[in-house]
């Protein structure tokens, strides 16, 4: 499985979103100049984002756009399915698609990993990723 740059794209973008105060708005244009993500790319992203509910868009000169849940309410898991669609590693995974599905040797290892994805980007929040990021963000190097 590969996460594509809509899904690294999207995460960073909603990191940058909830580092900011609560309730506070920003644009397409700041965003892009702060992560250097291109402003139209990500006005792409945000429409499978806003249809999920994950950001919430305002028009009018006070608009922009927020998250559209609390940070700890927004699942990676969420967002990379917004944007990437099904992360089933094979197709054969889907209940009714593999016509070997009862004989195949290999499908629960595809199954396995699947849930080992899912029970992974499911238990990190957006909270999570803006704490992981603070931390990091203060540690010193000293040489």
């Amino acid at each position: 499985m590969r996460i594509s740059t809509k899904g690294r794209y999207s995460l960073e973008a909603l990191l940058y979103m909830a580092l900011l105060p609560a309730g506070e708005y920003t644009s397409t244009r700041i965003i892009a100049e702060n992560t250097g993500i291109s402003e139209g790319y990500l006005e792409q992203l945000f429409i499978p984002l806003r249809k999920a509910g994950i950001v919430l868009g305002f028009r009018g000169p006070q608009g922009g756009y927020v998250p559209g849940r609390d940070p700890g309410k927004i699942t990676v898991g969420d967002i990379l399915r917004a944007v990437e669609g099904s992360l089933e590693p094979v197709e054969c995974i889907s209940v009714d698609v593999c016509p070997l599905r009862g004989t195949c040797g290999s499908r629960q290892t595809w199954v396995e990993l699947y849930d080992e994805i899912c029970g992974c980007i499911d238990s990190l929040s957006l909270e999570d990723l803006v704490h992981s990021y603070k931390i990091m963000d203060q540690v010193e190097y000293t040489i």
